[in-house]
């Protein structure tokens, strides 16, 4: 019995199964992170009892698309670097840029959330007006 040939095909296997487990890693799509969300400041609003303003940035890294989800929230948004696309249920899609801004409603469905880059990064302010304590997002199915 010839031991060479089974060792080319567990070679050949073995191969598979590392390229596998590593090229994922590699792609564009894997690559791109998850966005960096950062609490800046939670604020009770005495004169709206249960209500909380909330500010927070949020980083998009290149070629980011974030899951359909609503905020449950009046949600104000600036851009303060790159390209976002934004775009709530029935609206239209819009691109925005530096110095630009953006508004939800708590009913609103956010369908489009993404950099509008593949190269560059982007980063936004979001200033919440939610119930205390209510998450940031839902997820939306």
């Amino acid at each position: 019995m010839n031991k060479a040939p089974c060792l080319m095909i567990l070679g050949a296997i073995a191969a598979s199964v590392l390229l596998a487990r590593w090229a994922p890693a590699a792609s564009p799509a894997a690559a791109a992170a998850q966005a960096e969300v950062k609490q800046l400041m939670t604020q009770p609003l005495p004169d709206l009892p249960g209500k909380e303003g909330m500010m927070i940035t949020v980083s998009y890294p290149p070629g980011y698309v974030g899951a359909i989800h609503r905020h449950d929230a009046h949600a104000f948004v600036y851009v303060l670097e790159g390209s976002i696309v934004m775009q709530v249920k029935g609206g239209p899609e819009l691109t925005l840029g530096p110095g630009d801004t953006y508004y939800e409603n708590p009913t609103d469905i956010h369908v489009v959330g993404r950099n509008a880059s593949d190269t560059q990064p982007a980063r936004f302010v979001v200033t919440l007006l939610k119930n205390q304590g209510a998450p940031v997002t839902t997820p939306v199915r």
